[in-house]
């Protein structure tokens, strides 16, 4: 059983970590319908990851990926008329949209969508001057 906390406290006695309080309380704001569709998340290098979400059914100009300062947005609808008349229709083919927090100097470095699989490699620059 999943419970709404107030943070609203936490905020007035933190300096810094609004980020934390920010994910928490995403967190606890998550239900089932938003499992779909399957990702997975992958650390491929260094500062290299792979977020690999199964879309099958949606052509490329179907789906929209945003960059954001600290946040993905990957959305998909799809377009047309379909007349069918369907006598059982297992295909999910609905509208989402998934949202993924990223850190400090994430970047999308690339995308791809193939056999029904988009593909988002992201990459961590940190500048020069942030470096220790």
């Amino acid at each position: 059983m999943r419970t709404n906390l107030d943070f609203t406290p936490l905020f007035r006695s933190s300096v810094g970590f609004d980020r934390v309080f920010n994910m928490l309380e995403s967190a606890s704001r998550a239900t089932t319908i938003d499992n779909w569709p399957p990702y997975d998340i992958a650390k491929v290098g260094e500062d290299d990851y792979r977020i690999t979400m199964a879309v099958a059914g949606f052509s490329q100009d179907e789906l929209t990926i945003t960059h954001q300062p600290n946040m993905l947005v990957v959305s998909g609808s799809q377009s047309g008329e379909d007349n069918s008349e369907y006598l059982y229709r297992g295909i999910a083919g609905r509208a989402f949209e998934r949202r993924f927090e990223l850190a400090d100097h994430v970047k999308v470095a690339g995308a791809r969508l193939e056999n029904g699989l988009l593909t988002v490699d992201l990459k961590r620059e940190i500048p020069e001057e942030m470096k220790p």
